[in-house]
This record gives C-alpha cells, structure tokens and sequence, in this order.
C-alpha cells in the first residue's frame, strides 16, 4: 500500500503542470487524499472490516468530493485532477497510469449483477464529465474525450467520443506511445459534426442535380 501511495505522488507530480512539489500535493490535493484514503478503506474492506471501509469512504466523499467504493480494485498512479464529482463504483477494475478529471463517473446501468462497472486498461485517460456505464473493458492508452458517455467496450490505443460515445481513432491512426498519456481534451474529432457535414455536401449535390433537371425541362419547353 505505501509503495502505491509514494507512486501516487510520483504520478501527480509528473503530470500536473500545477504541482510544485510533493508535500503540497500531499497536503493540499483532494485528488491525492481520495485516493490515500481508498487504499486505506480498501485494506480494510480486504480484511473485512466492512464497516469502517465504508465510514472512511463516506467521510473521504464528504471532505473531497469524491466517491470510491472500498471495493473497487485500483492500480498504482491514479491521478484525479482537481475530483470534485468523480464517481468509481463497487467493481470498478482500474489499470496502472490512469487520469479521470472531475465529474467522471465509473458507474453501472442497474440492470446487471455481479461485475456491474467498468474496467479501465493501463494509460487510460477519461475527460472531465464523461461517464462510463455497464461491465466492459476500456482498453489500455485510450482516451475517453470530455462528457462523452461510454456504453460499450473499447478497444486498446482508442478515442471515444461523443453521446453514445464512438471510436474516432484506433491503432494505426495516431495511436499514442505505450508508456505515455496525452493530456490533450481540446483536438478531438467529433463525429456528430463530421456526419453533418457528410449530409450538407449530399444535398447540396442534390440541389445541383435540381437545378440541372430544372433546366433541361426550361430546354423542352
């Protein structure tokens, strides 16, 4: 467990722009304290202690905004950017090197049973309001664009985005490096807008092919 917290700090430290030096992360970061505190109430829940996990996930929620299940299983080097509103459900499964920023939740969609909430690869990045709802697997060094909601599995070195959320890129267009997680929330694609533009060149070739036949029949008369 201390391995995993010094990790932790490690993590924040490189990625965070903002983060100056350890001991302020340690002491000011809500993102930090929820999840030192959900490897603490995790130990617990694994010695089943069920109780007191619980009151130490309760009272983390209440103190930082965020809420995680002490049984939820969580790798080393979360980081959650700035937390306030994230969500990670009971059987949440979450891989090495991950990024939820605020608002994201890591829910089910109350029809399963058993493992009800996702799992997130390696590197996985997830953006600022975006949901991820049902038991499947977000594959490792994806991107999960902001407020998009995820309904399906995703597979590995891809970017969803969008309500249901779609894969834009996948291995072999700009696939990221394996060991790196790129910060970037603003240059995605968005598919609603491409598939728009797709329908305003088809009628516009329509309206060409209008005006031609308006003409020929002009022609006749």
């Amino acid at each position: 467990m201390f391995n995993n917290i010094r990790y932790d700090l490690n993590a924040i430290k490189e990625r965070d722009p903002a983060a100056r030096n350890k001991l302020e992360i340690f002491l000011l970061y809500s993102g930090f304290h929820a999840v030192l505190f959900y490897r603490i109430s995790h130990w617990f829940y694994n010695h089943k202690c069920l109780f007191i996990a619980r009151l130490i996930s309760q009272l983390t929620r209440f103190f930082t905004g965020v809420e995680i299940h002490p049984a939820a299983k969580i790798g080393k080097g979360l980081v959650i950017d700035h937390g306030s509103g994230v969500v990670i459900g009971e059987t949440t499964v979450i891989g090495d090197n991950c990024i939820l920023y605020q608002g994201v939740t890591l829910g089910g969609t109350g029809k399963d049973t058993g493992k009800r909430h996702p799992t997130l690869g390696d590197n996985v990045l997830v953006g600022s309001g975006a949901k991820v709802l049902g038991p499947f697997k977000v594959g490792s060094n994806s991107k999960i664009a902001s407020n998009a909601v995820v309904l399906s599995e995703i597979p590995e070195d891809s970017t969803a985005v969008g309500v249901p959320a779609r894969v834009t890129r996948i291995a072999g267009k700009k696939v990221k490096p394996k060991n790196c997680i790129d910060l970037d929330q603003v240059h995605i694609a968005d598919p609603v807008s491409q598939e728009l533009c797709k329908l305003n060149c088809h009628i516009n070739e329509l309206k060409k092919r209008i005006e031609e036949l308006e003409k020929i029949n002009k022609g006749e008369q």
